[in-house]
C-alpha cells in the first residue's frame, strides 16, 4: 500500500468517529422490509434558492410535492443531494421514523445562512429497520478531513457521507456512500470518483456497499472507469442494460425538457458485494404538473445474497 493511501485511509478512519444525529419519533415501517428487499432512493432535491422562488419553483412551492413523491415510494433509505438546513429540517420533520445522518450544516460553513457553494448530501434511513453502526463524512479533495477543501480545480467543495447499517431482522450489514461530484471540472470528477473507489476498496470484495448520488456525468464517461474497474456495478444498467437511459436533470421541465436530446442520465445507484438489484426505476412523478426538483429521482430495490 502506498504512503499516500495509508495517510488517506488513516484520515478516513478518524471521520468514522463522527457522532450520529439524534433519532426521531417512530412511524410505520417500510413496505420493502416485509419482502426482504431494501429500497433505496437517490434524490437531488435542488438547493433552496431565492432565484427559484422568484420563478415559482422555489423550495416553498416544491416542498410538499417533494415529500409526497419521495414518501409514496416507501423507501428504506433516501440518499439526498443539494440539501440546505431548511430542507434538512423539513425532511426530518416529515419522515419521523427516519434518522438523518451526514453533514447537513451550516455549522462548518463560513456563512451561517444561505447557499455559498456548499450544499449537503445527508442520508435518511428507517430506524425501524436498521441500526446505525457507524458513519462519517470526508471531503473530495487532497485534504479529506478539512471541511470545504477543494482540489483539482473543482468549482465547488464536494464531500461524501457514508453510513454502515445493520438490518435488525437479519443481522446483515451494509454500507452506503452518498455524494455529489463537481459540475464543471472534468479532472475533478475523475479524481473525486477515484478517491471514493480507493476509500471503499479497504473493505473486502464481498462486503455490501452501495454508492449513490449525482455524478454530473453520463454513463460512458471516463469518470466511471475507476468505478467499474473497482468492482462496482450500476443497478439501472444491471436491470435495463448498459446504455443511455435518458436525461435525469431537466430544469423543472420533466419529460418535456427542451434539451433532452443532448442530455443524459447523471444520477446513479452503484453496488458491490453480496447484493443484487431486482428493480430499478427513474422516477418521473409530478403533482398537478409540478415536479419535485430539477432532477428525476432514482429508485432501486436490492436483495442480499
Amino acid at each position: 500500500m502506498s504512503t499516500g493511501r495509508r495517510k488517506f485511509l488513516k484520515g478516513i478512519s478518524a471521520a468514522a468517529l463522527l457522532p450520529a444525529l439524534p433519532a426521531f419519533a417512530r412511524q410505520s415501517s417500510t413496505a420493502s422490509a416485509k419482502t426482504g428487499a431494501h429500497r433505496i432512493l437517490t434524490c437531488n432535491i435542488r438547493v433552496a434558492l431565492d432565484e427559484d422562488e422568484a420563478k415559482g419553483v422555489g423550495w416553498s412551492s416544491r416542498k410538499d410535492i417533494c415529500l409526497k413523491v419521495i414518501g409514496s415510494k416507501k423507501p428504506d433509505m433516501i440518499c439526498l443531494q443539494e440539501v440546505l438546513k431548511v430542507q434538512a429540517d423539513d425532511l426530518k420533520k416529515h419522515f419521523t421514523s427516519f434518522q438523518l445522518f451526514g453533514f447537513d450544516g451550516p455549522e462548518m460553513d463560513a456563512n451561517p445562512t444561505g447557499y455559498h457553494g456548499i450544499a449537503k448530501n445527508p442520508i435518511l434511513f428507517s430506524k425501524d429497520r436498521y441500526e446505525l453502526l457507524t458513519g462519517g463524512t470526508y471531503w473530495l479533495s487532497e485534504t479529506p478531513l478539512v471541511a470545504g477543501s477543494k482540489s483539482w480545480e473543482t468549482a465547488r467543495a464536494r464531500h461524501a457521507n457514508w453510513i454502515r447499517l445493520k438490518d435488525k431482522k437479519t443481522g446483515k450489514e451494509l454500507r452506503i456512500v452518498n455524494l455529489h461530484l463537481d459540475h464543471i471540472s472534468g479532472e475533478a470528477k475523475i479524481q473525486q470518483a477515484k478517491m471514493v473507489v480507493d476509500e471503499s476498496a479497504q473493505y473486502q470484495p464481498d462486503f455490501i456497499q452501495i454508492l449513490t448520488g449525482d455524478f454530473n456525468t453520463r454513463f460512458d464517461s471516463k469518470v466511471f472507469e475507476s468505478v467499474r474497474n473497482g468492482g462496482w456495478k450500476e443497478s439501472y444498467e444491471t436491470i435495463h442494460g448498459q446504455k443511455e437511459a435518458g436525461h435525469t436533470g431537466h430544469e423543472f421541465q420533466g419529460t418535456n425538457y427542451d434539451k433532452a436530446a443532448t442530455k443524459g442520465r447523471i444520477d446513479y445507484i452503484w453496488y458491490r458485494g453480496r447484493i443484487k438489484p431486482t428493480n430499478a426505476t427513474i422516477i418521473k412523478d409530478a403533482v398537478n404538473g409540478k415536479f419535485p426538483s430539477d432532477h428525476f429521482f432514482l429508485q432501486a430495490d436490492f436483495v442480499i445474497d
